[in-house]
This record gives C-alpha cells, structure tokens and sequence, in this order.
C-alpha cells in the first residue's frame, strides 16, 4: 500500500513525484512514478546507531539513525541526480497475510485444519509450515527435533506433512478402523497393502 509522497524537482526537469510503498513496517520501496528507484530498510546488525538502510540494486549507499534521514537522502540525492539508477525492479517481499493465506488456501485442498499452533487433520498435529528469506519450510510433529525441513512451495510441504501422516498410520490399524471413516488415502494405502504371512510348514498327510 502506499505509505507517503513527495514532489521532487530535478534540476531543469519536470515535477516528479516519489512514492513510498510499505512493504513492511522494516520495508518500503521508493518509487519515481512506477519506477523502483530506492529501498529503505531496517538492519538488524550491530550497527545500532545507524539502522536504516538506503539500498540501491542491492547494495547499501546510506545509512541514517531514523527512517526520515534515509528518505530525505534519497530525495536529495535525486533530486540533484547523483542517487545511482536502479537497474532493476526488486519483487516486492511476500508479506505475512499473502503467506498464511497461501498456507490457509492449500490446508483446505489437502482437507487440513490451520490452527494458531500447527497444522492439523482429524484432530492429530501434522506439523507446521511456513516461509522465511525466500525459502518454504516444513516441521514434522513426529520428527520436531529435526527443526524446520526447506522445500521447494509451499505444497511440497503440505504434501511431506500429508505422507508423513499416512506413513505413520498402520494398515493394520487401518483394518479395524470403519469403513466410512476412511479417507482416500486410507483406503489407497489398504488397496495396496499385502499382508506378510506367516510360513507355513507343510506336513505329508
């Protein structure tokens, strides 16, 4: 959404405005029209003093002990034309609400339950899933020692919680489970299990 403007004017061009786009409250792109010409962010590294951060094609170019400083540095800077030109456009950083309701939308095509502390299906944890610095990750509730399993979107994960889940189950409990209670996985996994028997000593009559 949009955060704040200003009118800047370049020595001997037009008025152009600038436009601050809140990524998030640490976040924001700066923009000259549609152009993405500026970043400001908030680094959590010693450096305290100085936390904000102007980044240009990826690269820090200012810092400044309040986000205002960082944004008359770039207004300034292009205003006289000495900020660097952005090469690129940087993909907007996936927000919080846009992941969870990615999360929310694939537990309700595998049939699971999003709950405030995991992941659930027939009221049994399957773990958790979630996306931090560009990369999907899953934590089984069986194995939540191994902490948190990258994988490639968000329905790897789902399905590795899914297979986790039917491969916990057993087939032999599945057999005395009813029949409507079965889900199709369930009835997969029976369809294609094959009981080990016992040997069987073959006596001469």
């Amino acid at each position: 959404m949009t955060y704040a403007t200003a009118t800047v004017t370049p020595a001997q061009e037009s008025v152009q405005e600038l436009t601050v786009v809140e990524i998030s409250f640490y976040d924001h792109e700066i923009r000259a029209g549609q152009k993405l010409i500026a970043s400001i962010s908030f680094s959590y590294d010693d450096d305290l003093t100085q936390p904000w951060v102007v980044m240009v094609n990826g690269e820090e170019i200012h810092r400044a002990n309040t986000w205002a400083r960082a944004w008359r540095y770039i207004c300034t800077h292009h205003n006289d034309g000495t900020l660097p030109v952005q090469e690129q456009e940087t993909p907007a950083a996936t927000t919080d609400n846009e992941i969870m309701c990615q999360i929310a939308n694939e537990c309700e095509k595998f049939g699971f339950e999003l709950l405030d502390d995991g992941i659930y299906q027939h009221d049994v944890k399957l773990g958790e899933v979630g996306y931090n610095n560009g990369q999907w990750w899953f934590i089984r509730a069986s194995e939540e020692h191994l902490g948190k399993i990258p994988c490639d979107s968000v329905f790897d994960a789902m399905l590795a919680l899914l297979i986790d889940e039917v491969v916990s189950v057993s087939c032999e409990d599945l057999l005395d489970k009813p029949f409507e209670q079965l889900t199709a996985d369930e009835w997969r996994m029976l369809m294609e299990y094959k009981p080990v028997l016992e040997s069987w000593d073959l006596v001469a009559a």
